[in-house]
């Protein structure tokens, strides 16, 4: 497989975006020589090359995939999947752009529109929680993926994370390095992610003879507070976990300081993994083992189904689950 940005950003242990503005040169971006040298070392190592552009100023720059998302800003997840995207259409001779869509404040779909001088290959539709969506009615007028959510009716494709095999997949991780007793601290009940993870979590326990304690399943809101709060409830119970899968890194990070204070050792005492492989994941004492969410990859995937779409390549697959692949560093 090509290296990716991503792959260049793990290697030099910066984030996606320092990698971006140091690789594409931003004249407002300020980085110490150390830095820059690291990135560029780290995509030299790995032969990362940033996508060809001349395809977008030879003729084929005015064809446009529309890239519109539910929420931006408050999760990293939706500007990761259009990076992928915008990566991939490059490659491709293509443009996207991005806008964001909510129907009350735009119900005449405007953002779904592009200039006359463009030729438009298709939509991307992107939500920052996996979910059930009613899509636009844009969506239907030409080749059209979801990424991150789904049609109830499967009349259009769509793109989600691999989030039951993913949870399974961290589950009997745990069980594998000998742990008897492993508690869930979910997300918010009610949501697909948690929904997923805690299926995928008792098929682990199923698999492996475990009995399922619903005592050790706690519902948080995704934030480090919860992640401590329902460890100090767990590590009270008369017979404590002695493994933590928390369904993300931010919780984790929340049930590492828990463990912290308690003076509990991870993973000697306690085994932590997380779910999502942010940036800050590799920098918690002790680095956080976790399960990368694809959305960088979902991105990509969407543009090339979108070409064979537009291509008349229509896939049998509605719906397409992409693999959460684990992250080994040292808590787990």
């Amino acid at each position: 497989m090509k290296p990716t940005m991503m792959d260049v950003a793990a290697r030099a242990g910066v984030s996606q975006a320092t990698v971006s503005l140091i690789l594409n040169g931003s004249s407002g971006a300020r980085f110490s020589a150390a830095t820059r040298k690291r990135v560029f070392d780290a995509a030299a190592e790995l032969g990362y090359r940033l996508s060809n552009r001349t395809a977008s100023a030879n003729g084929n720059g005015n064809k446009v995939i529309v890239f519109t998302v539910d929420e931006l800003t408050t999760d990293p997840w939706m500007a990761l999947a259009y990076e992928g995207a915008r990566q991939k259409a490059l490659e491709l001779g293509m443009i996207v752009t991005l806008g964001v869509y909510r129907k009350d404040e735009d119900p005449q779909e405007a953002v779904f529109s592009v200039c006359e001088s463009q030729t438009l290959v298709g939509y991307i539709f992107g939500t920052i929680l996996t979910r059930k969506v009613e899509p636009p009615e844009a969506l239907f007028r030409a080749p059209s993926v979801l990424v991150n959510c789904y049609d109830q009716q499967r009349r259009l494709p769509s793109i989600i994370p691999g989030d039951v095999a993913g949870a399974r997949a961290a589950t009997e991780r745990m069980i594998r390095n000998g742990r008897k007793r492993i508690a869930l601290i979910n997300g918010q009940e009610g949501l697909d992610n948690p929904r997923d993870r805690l299926h995928g979590y008792k098929q682990a326990l199923a698999s492996n003879d475990l009995a399922f304690d619903p005592k050790l399943v706690h519902y948080g809101n995704w934030e480090p507070s919860s992640g401590y709060s329902k460890t100090h409830e767990l590590m009270k119970l008369p017979n404590p976990p002695d493994g933590i899968f928390c369904a993300n890194d931010l919780m984790a990070i929340g049930c590492i300081e828990a463990l912290k204070e308690l003076g509990k050792r991870i993973p000697e005492d306690v085994a932590v993994v997380g779910f999502d492989n942010r940036d800050i994941a590799q920098f918690t004492r002790p680095p956080l083992t976790t399960f990368h969410l694809p959305m960088y990859e979902m991105g990509s995937m969407a543009v090339e189904l979108i070409q064979d779409i537009a291509g008349g390549l229509n896939s049998s697959h509605d719906q397409l689950k992409v693999e959460c692949q684990l992250v080994e560093r040292a808590s787990g």
